[in-house]
């Protein structure tokens, strides 16, 4: 095993109120980044425009400056910022499409149809990550590099820049783009003293909570001594409800053995042996003991005839099932704080030197609870699929299921407990220095540590062994089934939790997924530059930099916990230790049941004293795993304006940028041990890599005519792999049957780039523009799957215990791979109109709109054996949509503001490959409606009401580009929020 690794206005005022009603408005400042510089005399120079029209402008100007592509969002005021979240906010920006996770939440991005892998983000000029969890629909916990928007509360930043061009002298890392988030600083401040203070509540629909959220923001610039001190503080509380359906996967009838055959049939021995069909009760009359055969012949022979052994996903090329179809319930309890630190010193136009410091922290629990069936997810050493009667079966002309009624499928009760803690902390240094006329010195030396800390991911469930007339019903054309059980989900009495039976029936149990665990990125940033202005018309740049990232991963395994399960204490019912869910009928509806009962997570602790659970490391079995990145890079760049030597303008940037990456991983392999109270132990596994890369690039902005801008940008960048996947480590999980093994030699993803772009400021605060960008991607990471039994994988059996999979079984198992990429290309269309030039009522609206349209092509392999890709498709790039839009209509007058956007995000695939049968996972296409209004009381009192979700989006999870079944689909309903804020 260990041989085997060798190699991201007033006057109407009453009118618009009416228009509130009908409308509400939300969105924020979409624009774009860097060095403001004011744009050409405006008219009406006199009014002094202020909140979300001035944070517009404010973008817009910064964006006409820069050489490169880059849009900005700044803050409409002190401590204001446009949405609930960071990811939430970009996606106003053009290109930039939002990824949401659990509880409908934004949060990360992908930029011109690059995931959030592909991007980098920095935090006060300092490279950072952020992790949190998640469910596993969702890819649970980042593991490295992807930056999880969602751990910071918005309120302690100022601005945000979306950097889409490359520059020499901008860090390398990423395919899609640089995010850059900004923390206020006090001398950005224009009084010497301000106070701003906000409260909110925020109440949705589902939760039925006022959760509150508030921030506080004060900063002190201390007369003529250049000194400023600034610091800001925010805190918010969810109450978070999800209800919905899940099938986990869609597995082909051949998965597990095929169906129990009706009476007079042969037998369906599905591989068992006489022994195992005698132990199981397998008779000509018995699927399983007590469980009779009353399969439809009719029925049984319909799935029959679908079933083909190639799996190929063509119409007609199978029967496909949900592996467990089941109602879903998910509560969060979350709690975010999160605050900075500023002192400046500016004491003349020659000196900025800051430091800054940034804390946030937040705090999940999730109880997820399900009523499923999972028969159809396990094979005969479970007592699974093949010991399942059908009695009645309906596909459609690709092989999904419509209609389905089975016998002797087994009910579970299932309950999931998940608590973690993500913490980032960063410090930084920052300075600037003109030297004398010509020369300019600035760095930053800094450092950040993101943790995610996984206290407890619990699992526990109780079972219905063997219930019958379970249905699972799509004739009503809607995308989720309604289910039927069979039995009375609600008593007690319908379930049972006791030990496990020779035989493989299972009565309930529980399961530390995941384990207690933690990951740790630290991160070390130390940079200097010079710069040289040469004229007025040309300056050369030359810095250096070295970067250091230290992934820690580690979780513990119990040593004293009996993994079988144990028979309740005597005297102790089911109703001693349940609970009952309720109201998923009304929220969710589709047929779920009015309340299911199902294990209390902390009477069930009592219960079997599980705060007596001890755990150990590496030496039982745990993990730990190490990946040591050093980054050193030069870079040598001309910055140029021609504009005064040609007659018009032309400017921008060219340069060179080397890096090079050395790279340390370690990790411990668990292996049979006969002295460690597991049984298990970890071996020790390490590797090296290293890799350097030359990656010029160009920005060049040409301005024919006055106000008409066009920019070319050509590049050569890479992207490091996920941090996770560099150590030499590798897991296996035995209820499902999948597992992977990870790979420290891969290499980045390199790609060549080239944009064009044509922006047209047409009026002051207007902008019309139009961009193409076109990336060869040179070559891509995918995990490459087969399919290999587990005895074959040098793994112990030990592994499997608590599992319901015996050493023979087939698992997936997955191992990333550099393979060939592809080229990816797209459009970028945005407008920016405020209707000034409209009179009276009608000059205070105004519009953004953005859409973006990419293609790709990627060679993926879907099937491998022996590591020779067997199976190979084209696809578009995973988390790439074809198309995005956003548009905002709104409305500003001195007192009153009012706006609404809409975001349109297309299906885009998840993963590829898929489970057997299947090509892709895929998300279906998305439209969310935001809306905010606010109303100045007094020139220091604002009153905000904001509303999400007003369309009552619902989120899609589907498999197979085809069939496209539903795998995942939940409601998270409509959430709003009223507050005041205070400044002075």
């Amino acid at each position: 095993m260990i041989e085997h690794y060798s190699r991201i206005a007033s006057a109407r005022r009453s009118s618009v109120i009416a228009l509130a009603v009908a409308m509400m408005a939300g969105a924020p400042a979409l624009a774009q980044d860097q060095a403001p510089q004011a744009q050409p005399d405006q008219e009406n120079a006199d009014i002094v425009v202020t909140g979300f029209r001035a944070s517009l402008n404010s973008a817009l100007s910064m964006k006409r400056q820069e050489a490169a592509a880059i849009d900005s969002i700044v803050a409409e005021d002190i401590g204001k910022f446009p949405d609930s979240n960071l990811a939430e906010s970009m996606q106003r920006v053009p290109g930039i499409a939002l990824q949401r996770g659990d509880g409908g939440e934004g949060r990360n991005i992908s930029v011109r149809g690059l995931g959030p892998a592909f991007t980098r983000t920095r935090i006060n000029g300092m490279e950072g990550t952020s992790q949190t969890g998640s469910s596993d629909i969702y890819g649970a916990g980042n593991n490295g590099r992807s930056f999880d928007f969602n751990v910071f509360p918005t309120e302690i930043f100022s601005a945000l820049s979306v950097r889409k061009t490359p520059s020499a002298d901008v860090e390398e890392g990423s395919l899609g783009a640089t995010v850059d988030l900004s923390a206020p600083k006090p001398m950005e401040q224009k009084e010497d003293f301000v106070l701003s203070m906000t409260a909110r509540g925020v109440y949705n629909e589902l939760s039925k909570e006022v959760d509150p959220r508030a921030s506080l923001l004060i900063s002190k610039k201390f007369g003529d001594s250049g000194f400023g001190i600034l610091g800001s503080v925010a805190y918010q509380k969810r109450h978070i409800r999800e209800v919905g359906y899940s099938a986990v996967d869609i597995l082909s009838a051949n998965a597990n053995g095929g169906f129990c055959s009706p009476l007079g049939a042969p037998i369906n021995t599905a591989g068992q042996t006489a022994a195992q069909l005698a132990a199981r009760g397998v008779t000509a009359t018995d699927c399983s003991t007590g469980n009779a055969r009353t399969s439809d012949a009719a029925a049984y022979q319909t799935i029959q005839d679908l079933r083909r052994d190639d799996l190929a996903s063509t119409p007609g090329s199978g029967a496909f099932l949900p592996r467990l179809p089941r109602y879903l319930n998910s509560e969060q309890n979350q709690e975010r704080i999160g605050g900075s630190l500023s002192f400046q010193f500016n004491p003349d136009d020659d000196t900025d030197i800051s430091l800054d410091l940034l804390y946030s922290r937040f705090e999940v629990t999730r109880r997820d609870n399900y009523i499923a069936a999972v028969s159809f997810a396990r094979n005969a050493s479970n007592l699974g699929q093949p010991m399942t009667s059908v009695r009645d079966v309906e596909f459609d002309e690709n092989g999904s299921l419509l209609y389905g009624l089975f016998d002797g499928v087994d009910v579970r009760s299932e309950g999931l407990v998940d608590h973690f803690v993500s913490t980032f902390k960063q410090a930084n240094l920052n300075y600037k220095r003109q030297l004398n006329d010509s020369l300019e010195i600035s760095g930053v030396v800094g450092f950040n540590q993101s943790i995610w800390d996984g206290k407890k991911r619990l699992q526990t469930f109780i079972d219905a062994v063997d219930t019958d007339g379970f249905s699972i019903d799509f004739r009503d054309g809607g995308s989720t089934p309604k289910l039927g059980f069979g039995v009375d989900v609600n008593d007690p009495a319908s379930f049972a939790y006791a030990p496990s039976l020779a035989n493989g029936t299972v009565y309930g149990g529980f399961s530390f997924q995941g384990k207690p665990s933690k990951n740790t990125t630290d991160n070390m940033t130390a940079e200097t530059n010079l710069k040289w202005t040469v004229s007025d018309a040309f300056s050369i740049k030359a810095g250096a930099q070295y970067r250091r990232s230290n992934f820690l991963s580690t979780f513990l395994n119990t040593y004293n916990a009996d993994r079988i399960v144990q028979a309740l204490p005597a005297g102790t019912t089911l109703a001693d230790i349940t609970t009952t869910i309720t109201g998923v009928d009304k929220l969710w509806g589709n047929g779920a049941p009015s309340s299911w009962v199902a294990i209390d997570p902390d009477k069930w602790a009592s219960t079997f004293n599980f705060d007596a659970v001890r755990y150990c490391g590496v030496e039982c079995g745990g993990g730990r795993s190490r990946v040591r990145e050093e980054v050193m890079s030069s870079y040598l760049m001309a910055n140029f304006d021609l504009s005064d030597a040609i007659g018009f303008g032309v400017r921008g940037d060219v340069g060179v940028r080397y890096v090079k990456t050395d790279m340390l991983s370690s990790g411990y392999i668990s292996v049979a041990s006969a002295t460690s109270p597991t049984g298990l132990r970890g071996q020790f596994a390490v590797a090296n890599n290293s890799y350097d890369d030359w990656l010029p690039s160009a920005n060049i902005v040409v301005e024919p005519i006055d106000n008409l801008l066009v920019r070319f940008s050509g590049a050569k960048v890479l992207a490091r792999p996920e941090l996770g996947l560099l150590t030499p480590t590798s897991g296996v999980n035995p209820t499902t049957r999948v597992g992977n093994i990870n790979n420290p030699f891969l290499d980045p993803i390199r790609a060549n780039t080239f944009d064009v772009a044509v922006e047209w400021y047409f009026r002051p605060g207007s902008l019309l523009s139009a961009a193409f960008f076109y990336k060869d991607i040179k070559s891509f990471i995918q995990n490459v799957s087969s399919q290999i039994a587990f005895n074959q994988l040098g793994l112990p059996d030990a592994l499997l215990i608590g599992g319901n999979a015996v050493p023979t079984d087939d698992f997936t198992i997955s191992q990333p791979f550099n393979t060939p990429g592809g080229k990816l290309k797209g459009i970028e269309l945005n407008a920016q109109i405020p209707f000034t030039f409209l009179d009276g009522f009608f000059s205070n609206f105004g519009v953004l709109a953005n859409y973006t349209h990419v293609t790709s092509k990627i060679n993926y392999i879907l099937a491998s054996a022996n590591g020779v890709p067997t199976v190979t498709t084209t696809a578009d790039l995973v988390g790439l949509s074809p198309n995005t839009a956003s548009g905002t209509l709104y409305y500003e007058d001195d007192k009153f503001s009012i706006r609404t956007t809409g975001n349109f995000r297309d299906k885009f695939i998840r993963g590829i490959p898929a489970s057997p049968g299947s090509d892709l996972q895929g998300n279906a296409k998305t439209f969310y409606m935001d809306a905010s209004a606010s109303y100045n009381v007094t020139d220091r009192l604002k009153i905000i009401v904001e509303a999400q979700n007003l369309t009552d989006e619902q989120n899609r999870l589907y498999i197979d580009s085809q069939r496209q079944d539903t795998l995942f689909e939940t409601r998270i309903g409509r959430t709003f929020t009223f507050g005041v804020t205070y400044r002075m």
